[in-house]
Protein backbone atom coordinates (compact mmCIF):
# COMPACT_ATOMS: atom_id res chain seq x y z
CA UNK A 1 0.00 0.00 0.00
CA UNK A 2 1.43 3.56 -0.78
CA UNK A 3 2.03 5.82 1.74
CA UNK A 4 -0.97 8.33 0.38
CA UNK A 5 -3.83 5.58 0.77
CA UNK A 6 -1.97 4.53 4.18
CA UNK A 7 -2.19 8.21 6.05
CA UNK A 8 -6.01 8.37 4.20
CA UNK A 9 -6.69 5.33 5.52
CA UNK A 10 -5.45 6.45 9.05
CA UNK A 11 -6.87 9.96 8.69
CA UNK A 12 -10.32 8.07 8.42
CA UNK A 13 -10.10 5.69 11.41
CA UNK A 14 -9.69 8.88 13.19
CA UNK A 15 -12.67 10.41 12.48
CA UNK A 16 -15.07 7.84 14.67
CA UNK A 17 -12.32 7.76 17.50
CA UNK A 18 -12.56 11.80 18.33
CA UNK A 19 -16.45 11.78 18.13
CA UNK A 20 -16.37 8.64 20.74
CA UNK A 21 -14.16 10.62 22.82
CA UNK A 22 -16.01 13.74 22.47
CA UNK A 23 -19.08 11.75 23.53
CA UNK A 24 -17.31 10.42 26.28
CA UNK A 25 -15.93 13.25 27.94
CA UNK A 26 -18.95 15.42 27.09
CA UNK A 27 -21.24 12.75 29.32
CA UNK A 28 -18.49 13.05 32.13
CA UNK A 29 -18.54 16.52 32.39
CA UNK A 30 -22.07 17.09 32.73
CA UNK A 31 -22.38 14.49 35.40
CA UNK A 32 -19.73 16.23 37.27
CA UNK A 33 -22.18 18.94 37.98
CA UNK A 34 -23.32 22.23 37.65
CA UNK A 35 -21.19 24.84 36.06
CA UNK A 36 -23.37 28.32 36.61
CA UNK A 37 -23.73 27.09 40.18
CA UNK A 38 -20.30 26.90 40.46
CA UNK A 39 -19.01 29.81 39.29
CA UNK A 40 -21.64 31.91 41.17
CA UNK A 41 -21.15 29.88 44.46
CA UNK A 42 -18.74 32.88 46.10
CA UNK A 43 -21.60 35.84 45.16
CA UNK A 44 -24.36 35.90 47.74
CA UNK A 45 -25.74 38.32 45.46
CA UNK A 46 -26.67 36.22 42.40
CA UNK A 47 -30.61 35.10 42.08
CA UNK A 48 -31.27 31.44 41.10
CA UNK A 49 -33.59 33.75 38.40
CA UNK A 50 -30.03 35.23 37.22
CA UNK A 51 -28.53 31.52 37.55
CA UNK A 52 -31.35 30.08 35.65
CA UNK A 53 -30.93 32.99 32.88
CA UNK A 54 -27.05 32.21 32.66
CA UNK A 55 -28.00 28.63 32.23
CA UNK A 56 -30.46 29.78 29.36
CA UNK A 57 -28.00 32.14 28.03
CA UNK A 58 -25.15 29.26 27.60
CA UNK A 59 -27.83 26.68 26.49
CA UNK A 60 -27.61 24.21 29.40
CA UNK A 61 -30.87 23.62 29.95
CA UNK A 62 -31.34 22.04 26.75
CA UNK A 63 -31.42 18.14 26.82
CA UNK A 64 -28.10 16.97 26.50
CA UNK A 65 -28.11 15.43 22.78
CA UNK A 66 -28.75 18.96 21.42
CA UNK A 67 -26.00 20.37 23.82
CA UNK A 68 -23.81 17.53 22.22
CA UNK A 69 -25.08 18.24 18.46
CA UNK A 70 -24.71 22.03 18.48
CA UNK A 71 -20.73 21.86 20.34
CA UNK A 72 -20.31 19.49 17.25
CA UNK A 73 -21.90 21.81 14.53
CA UNK A 74 -19.60 24.75 15.76
CA UNK A 75 -16.41 21.75 16.14
CA UNK A 76 -16.83 21.20 12.95
CA UNK A 77 -16.38 24.78 11.95
CA UNK A 78 -13.47 24.99 13.96
CA UNK A 79 -15.00 27.01 16.31
CA UNK A 80 -15.33 25.67 20.39
CA UNK A 81 -17.55 28.13 21.62
CA UNK A 82 -16.82 31.02 24.25
CA UNK A 83 -15.98 30.41 27.94
CA UNK A 84 -18.52 30.34 30.55
CA UNK A 85 -16.06 32.65 32.59
CA UNK A 86 -15.76 36.34 31.13
CA UNK A 87 -17.90 34.79 27.53
CA UNK A 88 -13.82 35.57 26.14
CA UNK A 89 -13.82 33.00 22.51
CA UNK A 90 -12.26 29.39 23.82
CA UNK A 91 -10.07 29.53 20.36
CA UNK A 92 -8.69 33.10 21.70
CA UNK A 93 -7.96 31.51 25.09
CA UNK A 94 -6.00 28.38 23.96
CA UNK A 95 -4.06 30.44 20.77
CA UNK A 96 -2.86 32.63 23.82
CA UNK A 97 -1.78 29.10 26.22
CA UNK A 98 -0.57 27.31 23.13
CA UNK A 99 3.02 28.83 21.91
CA UNK A 100 3.85 28.81 25.54
CA UNK A 101 2.79 25.50 26.39
CA UNK A 102 4.72 24.23 22.99
CA UNK A 103 7.85 26.52 23.82
CA UNK A 104 8.29 25.08 27.10
CA UNK A 105 7.23 21.42 25.87
CA UNK A 106 9.22 21.07 23.13
CA UNK A 107 12.70 22.55 24.67
CA UNK A 108 12.11 19.74 27.24
CA UNK A 109 11.51 16.76 25.09
CA UNK A 110 14.22 17.35 22.71
CA UNK A 111 16.72 18.27 25.24
CA UNK A 112 15.62 14.77 27.35
CA UNK A 113 15.67 13.08 23.69
CA UNK A 114 18.94 14.35 22.61
CA UNK A 115 21.07 14.02 26.11
CA UNK A 116 19.64 10.30 26.71
CA UNK A 117 20.94 9.21 23.49
CA UNK A 118 24.52 9.24 24.49
CA UNK A 119 24.09 8.53 28.30
CA UNK A 120 22.02 4.91 27.24
CA UNK A 121 24.34 4.17 25.14
CA UNK A 122 27.23 4.39 27.22
CA UNK A 123 25.49 3.42 30.31
CA UNK A 124 25.15 -0.08 28.18
CA UNK A 125 28.61 -0.16 26.44
CA UNK A 126 29.90 0.30 30.32
CA UNK A 127 27.86 -1.78 32.17
CA UNK A 128 28.53 -1.85 35.28
CA UNK A 129 31.03 0.93 35.13
CA UNK A 130 30.40 3.84 37.54
CA UNK A 131 29.54 5.65 35.06
CA UNK A 132 26.75 2.79 34.46
CA UNK A 133 25.83 2.96 38.49
CA UNK A 134 25.75 7.00 38.79
CA UNK A 135 23.90 7.33 35.73
CA UNK A 136 21.53 4.81 36.70
CA UNK A 137 20.83 6.10 40.13
CA UNK A 138 20.08 9.50 38.59
CA UNK A 139 17.55 8.09 36.35
CA UNK A 140 15.88 6.05 38.85
CA UNK A 141 15.95 9.14 41.17
CA UNK A 142 14.48 11.30 38.41
CA UNK A 143 11.52 8.76 38.29
CA UNK A 144 10.64 8.86 41.57
CA UNK A 145 10.59 12.08 42.42
CA UNK A 146 7.18 13.94 41.39
CA UNK A 147 7.87 17.29 39.02
CA UNK A 148 6.30 19.13 41.35
CA UNK A 149 8.48 18.56 44.39
CA UNK A 150 11.77 18.82 41.99
CA UNK A 151 9.86 22.16 40.75
CA UNK A 152 9.52 23.55 44.93
CA UNK A 153 13.08 22.66 44.88
CA UNK A 154 14.44 24.59 42.10
CA UNK A 155 12.41 27.44 42.89
CA UNK A 156 13.77 27.18 46.75
CA UNK A 157 17.15 27.18 45.62
CA UNK A 158 18.07 28.97 42.65
CA UNK A 159 15.01 31.82 43.00
CA UNK A 160 14.75 32.35 46.70
CA UNK A 161 18.10 31.42 48.45
CA UNK A 162 20.43 32.31 45.37
CA UNK A 163 18.21 34.58 43.13
CA UNK A 164 19.55 33.82 40.08
CA UNK A 165 16.03 32.83 38.39
CA UNK A 166 12.48 34.21 38.37
CA UNK A 167 10.27 31.89 40.39
CA UNK A 168 7.10 32.17 38.06
CA UNK A 169 5.80 33.38 34.98
CA UNK A 170 6.73 33.23 31.63
CA UNK A 171 7.49 37.16 30.64
CA UNK A 172 8.95 39.66 32.97
CA UNK A 173 10.47 43.14 33.15
CA UNK A 174 13.60 42.68 30.21
CA UNK A 175 15.84 45.20 32.31
CA UNK A 176 16.24 43.05 35.03
CA UNK A 177 18.54 40.74 32.53
CA UNK A 178 20.78 43.56 30.94
CA UNK A 179 23.66 42.33 28.45
CA UNK A 180 26.19 45.12 28.60
CA UNK A 181 23.93 47.68 29.63
CA UNK A 182 21.58 46.43 26.69
CA UNK A 183 17.52 45.66 28.07
CA UNK A 184 17.27 41.74 26.32
CA UNK A 185 13.76 40.65 26.33
CA UNK A 186 15.12 37.28 24.73
CA UNK A 187 17.20 36.26 28.10
CA UNK A 188 14.10 37.53 30.27
CA UNK A 189 12.34 34.78 28.48
CA UNK A 190 15.48 32.59 29.06
CA UNK A 191 15.17 32.64 32.52
CA UNK A 192 11.55 32.23 33.28
CA UNK A 193 12.11 29.17 31.17
CA UNK A 194 15.14 27.70 32.79
CA UNK A 195 13.65 26.17 35.95
CA UNK A 196 10.49 24.36 34.55
CA UNK A 197 12.27 23.45 31.16
CA UNK A 198 14.98 21.71 33.03
CA UNK A 199 12.36 20.60 35.80
CA UNK A 200 10.74 18.70 32.91
CA UNK A 201 14.11 17.89 31.13
CA UNK A 202 14.92 15.95 34.28
CA UNK A 203 11.93 13.96 34.04
CA UNK A 204 12.05 12.89 30.60
CA UNK A 205 16.02 12.46 30.63
CA UNK A 206 15.61 9.46 33.31
CA UNK A 207 12.83 7.49 31.39
CA UNK A 208 14.14 7.76 28.11
CA UNK A 209 17.90 7.45 29.34
CA UNK A 210 16.67 4.07 31.17
CA UNK A 211 14.43 2.55 28.33
CA UNK A 212 17.56 2.85 25.84
CA UNK A 213 19.71 1.31 27.98
CA UNK A 214 17.33 -1.77 28.20
CA UNK A 215 17.45 -1.80 24.37
CA UNK A 216 20.77 -1.28 23.75
CA UNK A 217 21.96 -3.72 26.15
CA UNK A 218 19.29 -6.44 24.14
CA UNK A 219 21.13 -5.46 21.05
CA UNK A 220 24.17 -5.95 21.95
CA UNK A 221 23.75 -9.35 22.62
CA UNK A 222 22.05 -10.18 19.27
CA UNK A 223 24.51 -12.82 17.05
CA UNK A 224 24.83 -9.71 13.99
CA UNK A 225 26.32 -7.72 16.84
CA UNK A 226 28.88 -10.27 17.39
CA UNK A 227 29.43 -11.21 14.13
CA UNK A 228 29.95 -7.67 12.97
CA UNK A 229 32.59 -7.19 15.69
CA UNK A 230 34.50 -10.93 14.36
CA UNK A 231 34.39 -9.52 10.94
CA UNK A 232 36.49 -6.35 12.63
CA UNK A 233 33.97 -3.24 12.02
CA UNK A 234 34.73 -0.72 13.80
CA UNK A 235 33.20 -0.49 17.26
CA UNK A 236 31.93 3.16 16.53
CA UNK A 237 30.01 1.80 13.13
CA UNK A 238 28.48 -1.11 15.20
CA UNK A 239 27.30 1.21 17.80
CA UNK A 240 25.95 3.91 15.99
CA UNK A 241 24.45 2.40 12.36
CA UNK A 242 23.17 -1.17 13.87
CA UNK A 243 22.86 -1.10 17.75
CA UNK A 244 21.45 2.29 18.01
CA UNK A 245 18.93 2.42 15.03
CA UNK A 246 17.81 -0.98 16.20
CA UNK A 247 17.62 0.21 20.09
CA UNK A 248 16.44 3.69 19.24
CA UNK A 249 12.75 2.40 17.95
CA UNK A 250 11.52 2.06 21.46
CA UNK A 251 12.66 5.96 21.92
CA UNK A 252 11.08 7.15 18.97
CA UNK A 253 7.20 5.79 19.77
CA UNK A 254 7.94 7.85 23.41
CA UNK A 255 9.31 10.64 21.64
CA UNK A 256 6.08 10.55 19.24
CA UNK A 257 3.95 9.78 21.96
CA UNK A 258 5.66 13.04 24.32
CA UNK A 259 5.23 15.35 21.27
CA UNK A 260 1.54 14.14 20.77
CA UNK A 261 0.81 15.42 24.48
CA UNK A 262 2.87 18.20 24.53
CA UNK A 263 0.11 20.21 23.57
CA UNK A 264 -1.68 19.11 27.13
CA UNK A 265 1.37 21.13 29.28
CA UNK A 266 2.40 19.85 32.25
CA UNK A 267 -0.46 21.01 34.92
CA UNK A 268 1.67 20.35 37.52
CA UNK A 269 4.62 21.93 36.52
CA UNK A 270 3.02 24.96 35.00
CA UNK A 271 1.02 25.21 38.48
CA UNK A 272 4.03 25.73 40.59
CA UNK A 273 5.71 27.95 38.19
CA UNK A 274 2.51 29.94 37.28
CA UNK A 275 3.65 29.00 33.96
CA UNK A 276 0.89 30.50 31.70
CA UNK A 277 -0.50 27.22 29.27
CA UNK A 278 -2.81 25.11 28.22
CA UNK A 279 -1.81 22.32 31.35
CA UNK A 280 -3.00 25.03 33.95
CA UNK A 281 -5.87 26.31 32.03
CA UNK A 282 -7.06 22.40 31.45
CA UNK A 283 -6.83 21.83 35.64
CA UNK A 284 -8.14 25.64 36.16
CA UNK A 285 -11.06 24.48 33.61
CA UNK A 286 -11.93 21.30 34.89
CA UNK A 287 -11.81 22.68 38.56
CA UNK A 288 -14.64 25.46 37.63
CA UNK A 289 -16.01 22.68 35.13
CA UNK A 290 -16.09 25.74 32.09
CA UNK A 291 -17.60 23.02 29.28
CA UNK A 292 -16.57 24.69 26.44
CA UNK A 293 -12.91 25.00 27.56
CA UNK A 294 -12.40 21.48 28.73
CA UNK A 295 -13.74 20.40 25.32
CA UNK A 296 -11.99 22.64 23.03
CA UNK A 297 -8.62 22.02 24.90
CA UNK A 298 -9.49 17.73 24.92
CA UNK A 299 -10.13 18.22 21.23
CA UNK A 300 -6.76 19.55 20.33
CA UNK A 301 -5.15 17.23 22.80
CA UNK A 302 -6.82 14.24 21.00
CA UNK A 303 -6.13 15.38 17.60
CA UNK A 304 -2.55 15.88 18.47
CA UNK A 305 -1.86 12.58 19.91
CA UNK A 306 -3.65 10.80 17.03
CA UNK A 307 -1.91 13.05 14.43
CA UNK A 308 1.55 12.10 16.26
CA UNK A 309 0.85 8.37 16.53
CA UNK A 310 0.51 8.59 12.32
CA UNK A 311 3.94 10.41 12.18
CA UNK A 312 5.57 7.98 14.25
CA UNK A 313 4.44 4.61 12.31
CA UNK A 314 5.32 6.42 8.99
CA UNK A 315 8.98 7.25 10.35
CA UNK A 316 9.35 3.31 11.71
CA UNK A 317 9.50 2.64 8.21
CA UNK A 318 12.22 4.99 7.45
CA UNK A 319 14.14 3.93 9.89
CA UNK A 320 13.99 0.24 9.25
CA UNK A 321 13.49 -0.82 5.89
CA UNK A 322 12.20 -4.34 7.65
CA UNK A 323 9.06 -2.15 8.33
CA UNK A 324 6.73 -1.47 5.78
CA UNK A 325 3.32 0.40 5.83
CA UNK A 326 0.13 -1.83 5.28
Amino acid sequence: MGLAKYVIRRLLYMIPLILGISIVVFLVMYAAGDPIQIATAGNPSITEAQRQFLREYYGLNDPIPVQYVRWLDHFLHFDFGKSLYGGKPVNEIISIYFWETLKLQLVSILLAFAISIPIGVYSAVKQRSWFDYIFSGISIAGVSFPVFFLGIIFILVFSYQLGWLPSAGAHGAPQLWPVFGIQNPFLDELAHLAMPATVLTLAGLAYNTRLLRAGMLEVLRQDYIMAARASGIPERKILLKYALKNAIMPLITLLGMSIGFAIAGAPATETVFSWPGLGRAYVTAASRLDFPLIMGITMIITIMILVANLITDISYAAIDPRISID
